[in-house]
């Protein structure tokens, strides 16, 4: 007979909005899949590799910011879950992961599919619970309930993240003939309503006094989604304190004219990054991790520069080295409070000046670089990001092709959110993201990779759910071309074989046993006559493969460096005047 708590699990799930499962099949999890799959308000997939679903069970999560269970068998297929639960605790995505285990005195006894799967995700979880082995005692009962309760409201308290139950089973697993199998009518549901994250007046005044007293505050935007109501709050903020909004790609804070959207270009510049009309004296930053790798050393230098930072739970980390205060507040309704009714008196008007020339400067040299380079893998990227469609999501893998993003932007005239794993930065499963979000919206979905991390993950697409408003853009350079790109790696003998792991394979093979359009290009005119087709929304999935040369595109990368160095001068040559 199978236990009348497991039942209940899908019961309380449904009862506290999940919608989405994504189920992983096996022996030992078939109580908890029938559970699942015979509930009638549950939309419920099968993903077979443990890895894969995981990650598109944290697409479809990241896309709709609402709890999705994932659900695999006892042993190995719980590991396989791991890399995608640790980018959930860093990117804070909610999960709540449910892996079926042998009873625990089977535990370390050659049993078959039996590991040590209490607490398998360590500190990558907020919590890790063991569900009862035994539900017949009334109080059992209870705890079972209580337990499901306390994981689903843990997902998506602040900060959200993914939450482990352990749960063991024992034979039979399967419903005899006859028998009944049917939810709890009473299950006990669990409310929890979140604080408002309001500042009090005597905090509001406090800050806002001491804001008067700094001239030239920088405000950094980590990932997070798009937020109109908090762009106009920064907005409104930076005007009455002289303050500078500076944006990541996947920040989705981007506004043409008004942020600072350039400064990975110009920050690379040596003249820039000892510039001292450009120094903060405050950094305020709010939501998640940062690509630029130049904005993170430029700001890690900054020896007289004090940091705020903006969040309204959890855990703070000290990116830059200078954290002196945590605000808890959400991030809106700081800007909203603290923002001054007069203008700075103290603000020093060259600090927004400078900012914005480089700004330009940083554009200018990208432009005009873009517009004379040979074809390579950076201008690829600029005419695809400079094509997507309007309304429409842009998905990143790690390596280069988030950084080429970063540097180029996304124009926020075009409405496009930007998305990336940049939890853990791992290219495991890029793909498979991207398909947990086309899942999940009707929105056309454009997936930018290379050809290690797509060829990485090619399971993303082995399931009966293709998405047909996804696009995939594999840039094959037949390698890790990333490490050409850095000095160490690429002055050393061992290059091709051990660190860009030459490969010649492509992802036509891939695409047409998935079920994709494949089309491919090795030029810049066939590039541009391949997007009006590749981006056509009736289309259909398809996988456009762009084939470049590694030693090239380093080459190409390279004469933009070069250009960067000699080009970026404040007050010299500046194309704006602001």
């Amino acid at each position: 007979m199978i236990l009348q708590s497991v039942i209940d699990i899908a019961e309380i799930c449904a009862r506290k909005g999940v919608q989405d499962i994504v189920l992983s099949p096996g022996s030992r999890c078939a109580p908890l899949v029938l559970a699942f799959a015979r509930h009638p308000q549950l939309r419920v997939r099968t993903v077979s590799d443990e890895r894969s679903a995981a990650f598109i069970g944290l697409g479809i999560a990241q896309q709709t910011q609402k709890p999705v269970v994932l659900v695999c068998t006892s042993g190995t297929a719980a590991y396989n879950y791991a890399p995608a639960v640790a980018e959930a605790f860093y990117q804070h995505i909610p999960l709540l992961v449910l892996t079926a285990d042998r009873p625990p005195e089977w535990v370390d006894q050659l049993d078959g599919q039996t590991i040590k799967q209490s607490h398998i995700y360590g500190g990558h979880v907020k919590r890790s619970l063991d569900f009862p082995v035994e539900t017949s005692h009334a109080d059992s009962q209870w705890h079972a309930t209580r337990l499901i309760n306390e994981a689903l409201n843990e997902t998506v308290a602040f900060p959200k993240g993914p939450v482990h139950i352990n749960i063991p089973l024992r034979e039979p697993f399967y419903p005899e003939e006859g028998e009944t199998f049917a939810y709890g009518a009473y299950v006990k549901i669990i409310e929890e309503f979140p604080s408002s994250g309001q500042l009090s007046q005597d905090v509001v005044t406090t800050l806002q006094d001491e804001l008067k007293g700094f001239k030239r505050i920088l405000v950094v935007a980590g990932q997070g989604r798009k937020d109109q109501a908090l762009q106009e709050a920064v907005w409104h903020f930076c005007q009455s304190t002289g303050a500078v909004f500076v944006t990541d790609t996947i920040s989705n804070q981007q506004v043409e004219g008004e942020t600072i959207s350039y400064h990975d270009v110009f920050l690379a510049a040596k003249s820039a990054k000892t510039e001292p009309a450009i120094q903060p004296d405050l950094l305020l930053t709010f939501h998640k991790s940062l690509i630029s790798k130049n904005l993170k050393l430029y700001l890690r230098g900054q020896q007289n520069m004090q940091h705020w930072h903006v969040q309204p739970a959890g855990q703070v980390a000290d990116t830059f080295q200078a954290l002196t205060r945590i605000i808890r507040a959400e991030p809106k309704v700081f800007f909203q409070q603290v923002t001054l009714n007069e203008t700075n008196a103290k603000v020093a008007p060259n600090f927004a000046n400078a900012w914005f020339e480089l700004n330009a400067q940083g554009k200018s040299v990208l432009e005009r670089f873009q517009e004379n380079s040979p074809f390579s893998e950076f201008k690829v990227c600029h005419q695809v990001l400079r094509s997507l469609p309007t309304n429409s999501i842009l998905h990143l893998a790690n390596s280069m092709s988030v950084r080429y993003a970063n540097l180029i932007g996304v124009s926020a005239l075009e409405n496009v959110e930007v998305m990336a794993n940049r939890g853990t930065s791992g290219i495991d499963g890029s793909t498979s993201t991207a398909v947990g979000a086309a899942l999940s919206t009707d929105k056309l979905v454009t997936l930018l990779t290379g050809d290690m991390a797509f060829l990485y993950d090619r399971n993303a697409l082995w399931h009966n759910y293709l998405p047909q408003n996804l696009r995939i853009m594999v840039l094959n350079n037949h390698g890790g071309g990333i490490f050409r790109m850095i000095e160490g790696p690429r002055s050393q003998p061992e290059l091709g074989p051990f660190f860009e792991t030459d490969q010649r394979q492509t992802a036509q093979k891939t695409a047409e046993d998935m079920g994709l359009t494949y089309l491919k290009v090795t030029d810049g005119n066939a590039l541009a006559e391949a997007l009006p087709k590749f981006f056509d929304l009736s289309a259909g999935p398809q996988l456009l493969e762009v084939e470049t040369s590694s030693p090239e595109n380093y080459q190409v990368f390279a004469a933009y460096r070069e250009m960067v160095q000699q080009e970026i001068s404040l007050g010299k040559n500046s194309t704006s005047q602001l």
